[in-house]
């Protein structure tokens, strides 16, 4: 057949085809045009502007913080917030606040100097003060610079590395794994054999757990050495909460890949179960900059429990019955995910 035969140009039909075979797989859409919707409106909830950069303030809960918060109350863009003493190292480190007041004549500002925010925030809330002093500079604060343990950025960092990873690993590989086996007919061979599903969905997340060895240490290894970032917990607390972690991850991931046959399907849920972790449970950045009403659904997400329980034993030094809330909610997640699996799972 000649050229001229040809209804329309090879390179348009072709072009088509492809548009088509696009439109057809759902997967391909969403990580096109849903997923950077999704990622924008995220972080624009997170990082939302009002206009002038807000200040996050805490107080010191005891005589005088009435006052404090009364003079602070018609600053604009200052947001108080009533702290325990116990709570005011935690509060720095996490960004939950930004400078801390302790009441007093005068009152004495503690915050981070080496954070340009908090420097910020320290500026901000002695202006106001001044001003309901009735006069600039009417006092002389006492200040109190800190560095908290643990309160540098690539402290906070490495354990939200470390679950997101954990993560990542325990989804990709196993889901990949049973995919894999399904488009090639493995488990259809597997399925004929006196093998049974439990054993064979057990042996894919027990196999994962080798691979933590080497994961979770030569991270560790690597902060430690390059950044002293510190381990200020027991190995044991964090030998636990690792597996614990590692094996919910594995559960979601088996639950995931129980049922698609394309690698792109496997794919597509992996990244979609993902993707509010990514981004809502504490990785780069506080969870607490995300509105009140979402706390209670980020809380119950397993990277949230997983990467709280892991700043809790290396920076707070936080043993097993510390984090038992959140190892009992990774265990939930990793129990029913996989019973979940066990009874949606196919071999073909």
């Amino acid at each position: 057949m000649s050229r001229r035969e040809y209804p329309t140009h090879p390179l348009l039909e072709l072009t088509l085809a492809r548009l088509l075979e696009f439109a057809r797989e759902p997967e391909a859409v969403f990580w096109v045009v849903v997923f950077p919707l999704a990622l924008a409106l995220a972080l624009g909830i997170a990082f939302r502007s009002t206009g002038a950069e807000a200040v996050f303030a805490g107080i010191v809960e005891g005589p005088g913080a009435s006052g404090v918060r009364a003079a602070l109350a018609p600053a604009s863009g200052i947001h108080v917030r009533l702290l325990r003493p116990d709570q005011v190292d935690r509060a720095l480190r996490d960004g939950e606040v930004q400078v801390v007041v302790l009441p007093g004549p005068p009152p004495t500002y503690r915050f981070d100097p080496t954070r340009p925010e908090s420097a910020f925030a320290r500026l901000a809330v002695d202006g106001a003060l001044q001003r309901a002093a009735g006069r600039k500079d009417a006092f002389v604060p006492r200040e109190q610079r800190v560095q908290v343990v643990g309160a540098r950025y690539i402290d906070w960092l490495i354990p939200g590395l470390l679950g997101m990873n954990i993560m990542g690993t325990g989804m990709w590989s196993i889901g990949f794994s049973i995919v894999w086996a399904r488009t090639r007919r493995v488990l259809k061979r597997l399925a004929a054999t006196p093998m049974a599903r439990r054993d064979y969905l057990l042996a894919q997340m027990l196999a994962r757990l080798v691979f933590l060895v080497v994961e979770a240490g030569g991270l560790l290894s690597f902060a430690s050495l390059a950044f002293s970032v510190p381990i200020r917990g027991s190995a044991a607390a964090l030998v636990v909460v690792l597996l614990v972690g590692a094996l919910a991850f594995s559960g979601l991931g088996v639950l995931v890949a129980s049922r698609a046959r394309t690698i792109e399907a496997a794919s597509g849920w992996m990244n979609f179960s993902m993707l509010p972790m990514w981004v809502l449970s504490g990785v780069f950045f506080s969870s607490a900059h995300f509105p009140a009403a979402t706390q209670p659904f980020i809380h119950a997400l397993p990277l949230t429990a997983l990467n709280d329980a892991l700043r809790a034993v290396m920076l707070d030094g936080a043993g097993i019955a510390a984090v038992g809330g959140e190892l009992a909610l990774l265990s939930a997640w990793a129990v029913v995910t996989f019973v979940v699996a066990l009874k949606v799972f196919r071999w073909t």
